[in-house]
This record gives structure tokens, sequence and C-alpha cells, in this order.
């Protein structure tokens, strides 16, 4: 294993070494005066230490790179010298908060790799009905934090996600359609400028570069803290259900049926079709925000007989955690989406045979997951907020956010997979358009779940220009430039 590390690492300097790109001095030397720079409170790591592994690992095995070094910041001020240090530089760097990123390159580098766990404070403010967040938390934290308090914020949905990445790609949430996105609760920002200034950006602070952070990812500098809108909190009823093959067709009526009909906004649902282990199947989470859902909301998935089941009235936390999201980890991974307008029996078909056609050929090469998130939000969802956000781009319509995801086992096979989930992204959107689902092809893409090499337009509309802007205003060197992502 150590003769493995030692060639990652040779290989990754040679790149770097070699990169067109000039640079005042090699990445290692680079690695060596932030650790002189920084205070004690923040740690720098190389290859065969144990926190070095841990800082460059990421939930998909494909989102992760070996980094010339890493480095755990303790304080803001230490993220300002590191910033300063790898802009004069011009070293490529990565920022990982709680490393759920499907796309590869974005939070991972060859080059620094910046790791955020030490932002990890859950701060309750009663007066202000407030939580202030540390970037470096996952949700399942946050939750377990709060509870004390029975409050609760806008966040994650399923184990092991983080806070730093779903905030900043804008959140849908358990709760969306009660308060509407993540960014929609969001009253200040902890962040470092490109220039290592640290400003606490508010709406009223700063309101472009407010509006830009709330879907613009790390385009304005490194966010270290999120403070956000609480709200009450009880025991809330639901959990994961599993169904087989035979019963996929009611699961879908089911589907169909609540996404048509039910209008609390409590209640919210998630069906994802999977094919593992050579089958399709089912998995079904429900959430009601209440110890009991009223009666006949969920009534159609209780009746299907299922394979496994695991719903009740729990702490919000174990609802969390009751979503297996954390089996594939370590796996080769993507996610793709493709935006509706309403579920309707022809695209949840489609969606069903997409499962189906993609998981059977892909098992030849290595697929072990194939599956499609398909969740019912109600129309009101962007109607909570009075504030623009740089996602979604227009609140004039609320389109369904479908996820595609794939996981695969060899590196080889990454070209195949990415390209067979756009064929399916485009496919499903072509049924959509032939129901008549008119402007599908060009609504918003959920930055969280989009491709990587999707245009900045399908993710921000209009709003691109504004942020470019902003961009230009706060980090006129481009220093962000220098780490992955979507950039501006």
């Amino acid at each position: 294993m150590k003769s493995l590390l030692l060639f990652f690492l040779a290989s990754n300097l040679a790149s770097v070494f070699s990169s067109p790109h000039p640079t005042k001095r090699s990445v290692i030397d680079v690695c060596k005066q932030i650790a002189e720079a920084v205070s004690s409170a923040s740690g720098v790591h190389y290859p065969l230490e144990l926190l070095y592994d841990k800082d460059i690992s990421h939930w998909a095995s494909s989102s992760s790179e070996y980094a010339t070094c890493s480095v755990e910041p303790g304080t803001a001020a230490d993220i300002g010298i590191i910033l300063q240090i790898l802009g004069n530089s011009s070293t490529p760097f990565g920022v990982k908060g709680g490393g759920h990123a499907s796309n590869p390159s974005f939070s991972s580098t060859t080059g620094v790799q910046i790791a955020m766990y030490r932002f990890s404070e859950v701060e309750y403010d009663a007066s202000s009905s407030t939580a202030t967040i540390g970037a470096g938390l996952i949700w399942d934290d946050v939750y377990a934090a709060l509870a004390p308090y029975d409050v609760n914020v806008v966040g994650g949905r399923v184990t092991g996600v983080g806070v730093a990445g779903f905030t900043l790609g804008g959140g849908y949430s358990w709760k969306t359609n009660q308060y509407g996105l993540t960014v929609d609760t969001l009253t200040a920002y902890e962040l470092v400028k490109p220039d290592g200034t640290i400003a606490n950006v508010t709406e009223d602070s700063d309101p472009d570069l407010f509006f830009a952070l709330k879907g613009g990812f790390n385009n304005f500098g490194i966010v270290t803290r999120f403070t956000l809108r609480t709200f009450p909190q009880t025991q809330v009823w639901g959990g994961l259900i599993t169904y087989t093959e035979n019963e996929i067709s009611k699961v879908i009526n089911a589907t169909y049926t609540f996404a048509s009909n039910v209008t609390d906004p409590k209640a919210a649902t998630i069906t994802t079709a999977n094919f593992v282990l050579g089958e399709p199947g089912i998995s079904q989470l429900l959430f009601y925000d209440g110890p009991t859902p009223p009666d006949g909301i969920f009534d159609n998935f209780l009746a299907i007989p299922h394979f496994t089941k695991d719903v009740s009235t729990r702490s919000f936390a174990s609802l969390v955690q009751s979503s297996p999201s954390n089996a594939t980890a370590g796996t080769r991974a993507i996610f793709d989406s493709a935006p509706l307008l309403e579920l309707t029996p022809t695209v949840l078909d489609a969606i069903i045979n997409e499962t189906v056609f993609w998981g059977t050929k892909l098992s030849f090469e290595s697929g072990t997951f194939i599956s499609y998130d398909i969740e019912p939000f109600l129309p009101t969802i962007f109607t909570h907020s009075q504030s623009d956000s740089a996602y979604p781009p227009s609140r004039s319509t609320a389109y369904l956010p479908l996820n595609l995801y794939y996981a695969w086992d060899l590196e080889i096979a990454d070209d195949s997979f990415h390209s067979a989930i756009k064929q399916s992204a485009n496919q499903i959107t072509a049924v959509a358009l032939a129901e008549g689902q008119t402007g599908v092809d060009s609504a918003p893409l959920y930055p969280n779940y989009a491709i990587y090499d999707t245009p900045l337009e399908r993710l921000y509309g209009d709003n691109v220009a504004k942020m470019q802007s902003v961009k230009a205003r706060v980090d006129p060197n481009n220093i962000m430039g220098l780490t992955g992502g979507f950039k501006i």
C-alpha cells in the first residue's frame, strides 16, 4: 500500500511540475510554506498519514485524488493565509466539506487539498431563532446538535451529506414544501474572500454577493460558517420501505397519486427506482413533519406488499439515517438531472424503463447501482422567499429535480457511464417534451445534481451576468479558478 501511495504521489508531482501554468515554487514547497505560516489551530498532512487519507477521501471514489498535501484549517484567518499563498504561487487546490460531490475534481485536486473538518460548531441562538453551522459538518451532526432545543433547519434528506456543498448548491430538503430551499433560509455567511479578508456577508452588508452565494458554490471564496433560520421540530413520522420488481407498477401508481393529490406541506416522499444485483426494485422514503400523518396521505404506499419496512414515529435524525445512502460509498459515481414540470404516468413509466434498460446494459461494464430519484414537491416551494438567489434563476415555475445516479467499479468504464447517464437524461426529457411539458429541455438544472459539463446558463439562466460581475469584484485575480467546480 505504501509503495502504491508513493507511486501516485510521484506521478502527481510530475504532472504538476510539467504543467504549462507557471508557478513560483513547487507544490511541495507551497505545502511547507503553508505549514510554517498558519497557526497551531491548523494542520498540514502528507501521504501515508491517517489524517491525509481522511482529508482526500470522498463518498465517491471517482471524486478523490491524491493531493500533494492536505490542509485542515482551524480558523478563518488561517484560510486567508492559505488562499494568499495558493494565489501567489498559482497552485491548484480543492476545497472539501463533507466530501459528497459526485463530479470528478470538483472538490479534490492533485495540488493542495483543503479539508474543512475543523469548522464543526453548531451554535443555536434562541433570541434570533438562528443556528450558525460550521462548513465541515454533515447534516446528521447538525440535527443531533439542535435536537435538545426542539428546533431544526432546512437541510439534507439522507445520511452522510455535507453541509457546505449542499447549501452552496441550493438545498432541497424534507422541509422545502414548508420553508423553501436551504438558501431561502440563510441569513449570513462567514466568507474568507480570495484576498484573505474575512467578511460576514448578509443581505444588508453586500446584497449582490449574498445573492451570488445562494447557489453559486465556491466561486467567491471559502465559506466557513452558515447562519440559518431555525424552525420548531417535533418528532417526525416516516422511514424506508423497499419493494421488489413485481410491485413496481403499484408503487408508481401510488407515487402518481401522491404527486397529484397531496397538498399537505408537511408531507414528502422520494420514490427511488433502482437496479441492483441484476434486478429492478424501489426504495421508498416517506416523511411527515409530525408524530403521526393524517389518514390517507401514505395509505397507498403502506398497502403494497413490501420487502423491508422501517417506518415509525422517531427523531428527525433517526429518519434521515434510515436511508442507506452510504451503502454505495466507495464506488465510482456520477449524477445528472432531467427537470420535469409534473410526474405523469407516461414520464414515470419512462423512468422505470430507463432504470431497467441501463441497469441491464451497464451491469456488464461493472455497474453496481443504477438509480433514479423521483421527488414530488409542491408548486409553491419557490414562494417562501422574497429575495432573489443565483439558483433558482426564476421563481415563476418550480421544476421537479429528478436525480439520476450511476455507480460502478472500474475506472476504465468512466466514459461509458458518463455517456450513458447523459443519454438517459436526454431520453426522459424527450418523453416529457413529447407529452407537452414545454420548456423542460431548457429548464434550470439543480446545481447539486448537474453533471460536470453542464453550461452555466442551464444552472443560473440570466443570473450568469450578475454573478460574473460579483466575481470580478470579489476575485479579480481568479484565485478561486484554481479550484474545481462550475466556474463563473
